[in-house]
């Protein structure tokens, strides 16, 4: 991804509030066999909390509950305090594979859960235009997915989630089958494009660095904690005492010993 591509997306449309997600004594899974117990997170309005744990911990079990389609087994699960009873437009859920459908141009793809919505033709048409245009992706809006490349496919996917104007993302490892400088481009595009949206972002990972760098706070499946990350955001805080002690302290809680 270039410099350019990256900076297309500094405007940012009319912001709505980003949504308060709390689980109080959650129990998550399916009705019997239970994958979290006694799980308490609170995500502030508009804040980018990065969700780290080992294999098999119940990270996309927590998104798909945050989103609504999984039940809770027990304890209580809430936005802006009310209860959340189902999957609702003002939840979006971003997943690895892009599943883009094949047969659609990019723009068609951006434009599908707006007319699904029934948003007006010429509103869909325009928020997708200028959603790929924000992801550097303007000029081959009439492409088909299986024309462009798999980051590109990614940011489509990003633009598709981000033009129906959630109130929280809820991201599932989406970048996590992309290389190494594709992946970087992508988590900054991801912070550029969220600027000025409002929007909460919860955000499933196994890379540390991508939690570190993503996130305002890092939550620690399995073990409770909710950790802040310093800040100012940099691509050199690795460096920094604080981030390092952190990103040792976050390897530790991933395998249950010291971390050189």
């Amino acid at each position: 991804m270039t410099r350019t591509e990256i900076t297309t997306a500094a405007a940012a449309p009319e912001a709505l509030p980003g949504l308060g997600l709390t689980l109080d004594a959650a129990v998550l899974g399916r009705p019997g066999a239970p994958v979290l117990e006694g799980l308490d997170l609170d995500v502030a309005p508009g804040e980018i909390v990065t969700v780290v744990g080992p294999s098999g911990c119940g990270k996309s079990t927590l998104l798909r509950t945050l989103a609504g389609l999984l039940p809770l087994l027990g304890g209580r699960l809430s936005q802006d305090g009310r209860p959340v009873e189902g999957p609702a437009a003002d939840r979006a859920l971003v997943f690895q594979e892009d599943a883009l459908l094949p047969w659609r141009t990019l723009r068609a793809n951006v434009e599908l859960p707006l007319a699904v919505r029934g948003v007006a033709r010429a509103e869909r048409r325009a928020r997708a235009d200028e959603w790929l245009a924000r992801v550097g992706l303007g000029v081959h809006a009439a492409r088909l997915p299986h024309h462009v490349s798999g980051g590109q496919r990614q940011r489509t996917q990003l633009a598709r989630a981000l033009a129906g104007r959630p109130r929280a993302v809820l991201m599932d490892e989406p970048f996590g089958a992309l290389d190494a400088q594709t992946r970087a481009g992508m988590q900054q595009l991801l912070v550029t494009a969220l600027r000025g949206t409002g929007a909460t972002v919860v955000f499933v990972t196994h890379d540390v660095d991508e939690a570190l760098f993503l996130g305002d706070r890092v939550a620690l499946l399995g073990t409770g904690r909710v950790l802040d990350v310093p800040r100012p955001r940099s691509r050199t805080a690795h460096a920094e005492p604080a981030t390092a002690a952190l990103r040792r302290e976050i390897l530790a809680s991933l395998t249950d010993r010291p971390a050189p």
